[in-house]
């Protein structure tokens, strides 16, 4: 009789609230540029500013003569409406980027002379400059897709400010990426008109064509005219900074039935679990599992109009821990920090699954004393990495990166009582 095990079942009504996110941690390849109005959640601006990678050896042939400046911007992945008129606006940045930090609320504008643009380049999401890639996957299918390219021609005095400076001696402030980074800023890059695409950048180079004569290069020892280009990309050695602007301020309007996610820089939602509630269950008892389900509402998927995707997966994250998280390249350590499951579209919900770790671990740090916790919901985008242990294993999904999701999303969470719970099981101690 005194080894017999009792369980306890029991439901903890958590409550919650839409914050706003004045900035988040952009240090990111992919930025995301452009501009979209949803009728439900509000409208996002986001626009970047970049630096260039300068590679050892690169450099522009002998006699070379400049014929052309162009920046151009790959993507394969974009939101709203593919087919809307938008207008890219490049400006050259006058200031270094050096010292400045990875977040979104930086203003282009202080880096740049906003009322003079270097080029300018109407496009629409599905344009007619693109190419078709065809890769074989890992199971052995064939994958085709887009790449748009967005060209926007440049002032040719870019490419001869270059070129003259490379042909300094020791190639001057041309020499190594970091002589390169004072002397040419970078560039900033923002729609300035079209307000239903955005883009997700996979690349941004640039280029300077140029042509120069080859010496007795011919076929039959004469001297004939060549053409290159010298191109420099926007690489991760390198400053990229996103800027984003939202106009979220109907999200964050209190009420009974739901809060909000909305990504990049946008609204949490803030959980607060009153542990202080089960007090005396906690006490006398010993938490076995907690399982926890968050719920989002589909209405909003069957409006038209609405573009903004729910985010693949959730962060849940102490509101103490936040900071310092994305910078610092941390993973979930299931104590202060859990991630979601993918988001399951036929419950429209995101899983937790078992969390009693969490309130194991402050049961111990309040030693005994009653508590609340406040963690807030962050939509992240979830890195996963196929690692084989050994030729005769299967290969494993394991996780190894956690970023602010940066491409825009939003959802509508439940929040109504019997929706947003814990469901907890105990069982003697």
């Amino acid at each position: 009789e005194k080894d017999r095990l009792s369980v306890g079942i029991d439901t903890l009504q958590l409550y919650s609230r839409t914050v706003r996110v004045d900035s988040v941690f952009s240090k990111t390849q992919y930025p995301v540029l452009g501009e979209y109005i949803d009728p439900v959640f509000g409208s996002i601006k986001s626009e970047y500013v970049g630096e260039f990678y300068l590679p050892s050896e690169t450099g522009f042939r002998e006699g070379a003569v400049i014929d052309s400046v162009r920046a151009v911007i790959l993507y394969t992945t974009m939101m709203g409406d593919s087919l809307a008129p938008m207008e890219l606006s490049v400006y050259e940045v006058n200031k270094s980027l050096d010292g400045v930090g990875d977040y979104t609320h930086i203003s282009p504008e202080d880096f740049a002379d906003i009322s003079a643009p270097v080029g300018v380049q109407a496009f629409t999401g599905k344009n007619a400059n693109y190419r078709t890639v065809t890769y074989t996957a890992e199971d052995y299918s064939t994958v085709t897709y887009n790449e748009y390219l967005i060209k926007v021609d440049l002032p040719i005095s870019i490419g001869e400010k270059f070129l003259a400076e490379y042909n300094k001696p020791g190639h001057g402030e041309m020499r190594d990426t970091d002589s390169f980074r004072k002397f040419f800023p970078g560039l900033y890059f923002t729609t300035t008109f079209g307000n239903s695409t955005i883009i997700n950048v996979d690349l941004t180079s640039l280029y300077v064509h140029y042509h120069y004569v080859d010496k007795g290069g011919s076929s039959i020892n004469k001297d004939t005219t060549r053409t290159d280009a010298f191109r420099l990309n926007i690489t991760p050695e390198v400053k990229q900074i996103n800027h984003i602007a939202n106009n979220s301020n109907e999200l964050l309007v209190d009420n009974t039935t739901y809060t909000y996610i909305k990504s990049p820089a946008g609204v949490n939602t803030e959980i607060t679990f009153p542990i202080s509630e089960i007090h005396d269950e906690l006490k006398s008892q010993a938490l076995n599992l907690v399982n926890f389900t968050v719920y989002a509402l589909p209405d909003m998927a069957d409006n038209d109009m609405v573009k903004l995707n729910p985010p693949d997966y959730l962060l849940l994250v102490n509101k103490d821990s936040l900071d310092g998280f994305f910078e610092k390249r941390r993973l979930n350590d299931n104590v202060t920090s859990f991630l979601s499951e993918i988001f399951d579209e036929n419950t429209y919900s995101y899983k937790f699954n078992n969390i009693s770790t969490m309130i194991n671990y402050y049961n111990q740090v309040n030693d005994g004393e009653p508590y609340d916790l406040v963690y807030y919901l962050v939509p992240v985008d979830a890195t996963y990495t196929s690692i084989q242990q050994s030729y005769y294993s299967s290969p494993q999904q394991v996780l190894t990166a956690i970023h602010n999701q940066m491409l825009p999303s939003a959802a509508m969470l439940d929040k109504r009582e019997g929706k947003l719970q814990l469901e907890l099981i105990y069982s003697n101690l």
